[in-house]
């Protein structure tokens, strides 16, 4: 928020190795008969287990002895024994059920960072108490001129997308001084968490963060007798409302316990109204299902289309309803789209890794496709942490020679973790280890622990204000599909997503060059063929200026980037149409020079309405040509059709 009367800091303006894998040395017929990919062609319990993957079980062998727990990533046998190292992660377990999942140890080391080098500097103490006096002056000047004139200029207004007091009430005396006396409040404790000397970038962004939670909790407009909007709406409605905000409260409450989902979702079905694209299950293995959506044109482009979200999400987010579903409007444009369906993995899945996914996710369908229509190249299409694992997976295949990919397409990916945003608070050694022992307990990470660290990132939004509008003012928020999908979340492996942290988001592998595929490593600047990236304007969960550092990274003969409105989901369900969607879209070729992303987004110039033209136009243009459909699997080449989309692994909970 701005301070009409003093300076306002931007941030105050402003969350085994196996042989390598070539074209030479990997036939079609070879791929087909791999060891490492079990066939589920017939029925998922009479699947083979390989040696390879005789460390989890299959989605049929329910009955399967659960293996042994595995040791974290960063375990070191520094302790004498196991039943010590148990000692130490039940511990540590016993807090991080106490503390919410916030590391105890490295909340206190960031405050403790704070206070100390806020102790020993007392010029910028002389400063906050210079502030505080300043803004308490003001804000008495304010509230004596409101309540004699009723008609005051304030001194402070909310920040950009800041929502909470726009209802006119909080114009009116005395509610106008309660708002402005907690946006001065705000700011002042936004410089008392920043901008100190000497503290540490994490500490102080964790302190920070902290406060403003603390802030938005506590925030005059969710309390009953401080915020008009409520009074006025209970003196209106004779209390009605509270009633159906109690009523809304309890059935909430009821599905909270009986682990249900929201209110509303049950109208959604996914096969009935939700991912209705038709299509066939045209391979399984333990990992995923390969979707083969059906054709709707008489002709189509060459080159089919291979598309996988992250596997902490179920894959219809891209084919949601028939009017804002991506595979749709590409398969009516010509397109063969094959999807990436995850199995939801349950306890007995927790030994699968980064290189499980790699090589019986991404890797597995590229080689099926290969063999469906061989001698074609793919358009491969990654969203999120989908994105990252396809980025992998190009640049292995491109060091190895790899040449089966057309082009790569990345949404809302990032390739570098340096800046993660406000997601970082959660990414010290200290809550990664929190984490890691809360998931070694159960095997995996629950996707309410997702869903609810991503609703902390926007508290103010997602929780109070929904709070202050479904509880005090009684109106249910209607359902709607997107909402739907985010409800139906999956589960994280815990030595796959132990392996993401510290791999990716601690160590910054990838970025560095340091990541092993196969015991050697990759780097993004092998991928040369071409990239189209697209980030969101507004994401909290992949800052698009992280996502732009992917052209300090590429080496592509053609890097196409694409900035759109909306956040993290809502910029890739951006269907043509809809109003007041925007988006900026530029092309890098091999040899143009680079410029920083804030110069970028101010001489790249706006277009209004759907990205979604812009790429399937990209697409067939980067495609050679068009021809008749292919066929539905290929049964004498032992991918005969398993069922109708939308398979058996997305219904599963």
């Amino acid at each position: 928020m701005v301070d009409k009367h003093e300076e306002a800091s931007p941030a105050s303006i402003e969350p085994g190795a196996a042989a390598p894998l070539t074209p030479s040395t990997v036939t079609p017929a070879k791929r087909r008969t791999r060891a490492s990919e079990p066939r589920l062609d017939k029925a998922v319990d009479a699947a083979p287990v390989a040696p390879s993957t005789a460390a989890y079980a299959s989605p049929g062998a329910a009955a399967a002895a659960t293996p042994p727990p595995s040791r974290r990533l960063s375990d070191r046998h520094l302790l004498d024994s196991d039943a010590l190292e148990d000692i130490d992660r039940m511990t540590n377990i016993a807090l991080g059920q106490l503390s919410g999942g916030i590391s105890p140890a490295s909340l206190a080391m960031a405050y403790l960072d704070w206070m100390v080098h806020l102790g020993s500097s007392p010029g910028k103490q002389f400063q906050l108490a210079a502030k505080a006096t300043r803004k308490a002056m003001r804000l008495g000047s304010y509230a004596l001129t409101s309540a004699i004139t009723g008609n005051a200029e304030p001194c402070i207004e909310p920040l950009h997308g800041d929502h909470r007091f726009d209802h006119p009430g909080w114009q009116r005396f005395p509610y106008n001084v309660i708002y402005q006396g907690f946006l001065l409040n705000q700011q002042w404790w936004h410089n008392a968490t920043t901008d100190v000397r000497g503290i540490s970038k994490h500490s102080q962004a964790a302190v920070s963060f902290i406060a403003r939670q603390i802030l938005d909790m506590t925030a005059p407009c969710n309390i009953p007798f401080l915020n008009p909007e409520i009074a006025e709406a209970t003196i209106n409605e004779r209390g009605a409302n509270l009633v159906r905000g109690a009523s809304n409260y309890r059935e909430d409450i009821k599905r909270s316990l009986r682990d249900e989902p929201p209110a509303g979702v049950q109208a959604f079905r996914v096969g009935e109204n939700l991912a209705i694209t038709p299509g066939k299950v045209v391979y399984r293995n333990h990992l995923i299902e390969l979707i083969q959506y059906s054709p709707t044109t008489d002709t189509v482009q060459r080159e089919p289309v291979l598309m996988q979200s992250a596997w902490m999400m179920k894959y219809y987010i891209l084919d949601l309803s028939p009017h804002n579903s991506l595979v749709k409007y590409l398969v009516d444009h010509g397109h063969t789209v094959y999807m990436v369906s995850w199995l939801n993995p349950g306890p007995e899945h927790r030994n699968l890794g980064m290189e499980d996914y790699r090589k019986h996710g991404t890797l597995a369908a590229v080689e099926v496709i290969s063999e469906l229509q061989p001698g074609r190249k793919i358009h491969a299409a990654g969203y999120c942490l989908g994105g990252i694992l396809l980025t992998i997976t190009a640049a292995a295949m491109a060091r190895d020679g790899d040449d089966r990919l057309a082009s790569v397409t990345l949404f809302t990916t990032m390739t570098d973790f340096t800046e993660v945003g406000e997601i970082n608070v959660f990414m010290d050694a200290s809550e990664v280890t929190l984490l890691e022992d809360m998931m070694w307990q159960k095997g995996y990470l629950d996707h309410k622990q997702v869903s609810g660290g991503f609703q902390v990132l926007k508290s103010a939004d997602l929780i109070w204000s929904k709070m202050v509008r479904e509880y005090y003012l009684g109106h249910r928020e209607p359902m709607f599909d997107l909402m739907a999908w985010n409800a139906d979340g999956t589960r994280m492996p815990y030595r796959q997503h132990s392996e993401l942290l510290r791999r990716l988001y601690v160590n910054n592998e990838l970025f560095e060059g340091k990541y092993m595929v196969e015991g050697r490593a990759i780097s993004i600047s092998n991928i040369h063929c071409p990239i189209f990236a697209v980030a969101a304007v507004t994401d909290h969960v992949a800052p698009w200026h992280s996502v732009y550092k992917l052209h300090l990274q590429s080496d592509a003969t053609e890097l196409t980037f694409v900035l759109t409105s909306g956040g993290h989901n809502v910029g890739i369900v951006n269907e043509p149409g809809h109003p007041h969607r925007s988006y900026q879209l530029s092309v890098c070729h091999e040899g143009d020079r680079c410029i920083d992303p804030e110069t970028w987004k101010a001489r790249t110039p706006k277009s209004e309405g759907s990205w979604w033209p812009a790429w399937q136009q990209w697409l067939a243009a980067h495609s050679s040509g068009r021809t008749a459909p292919p066929a539905m699997g290929a049964p004498d080449k032992g991918y005969p059709p398993l069922c109708d989309s939308p398979g058996t692994y997305v219904l599963k909970q």
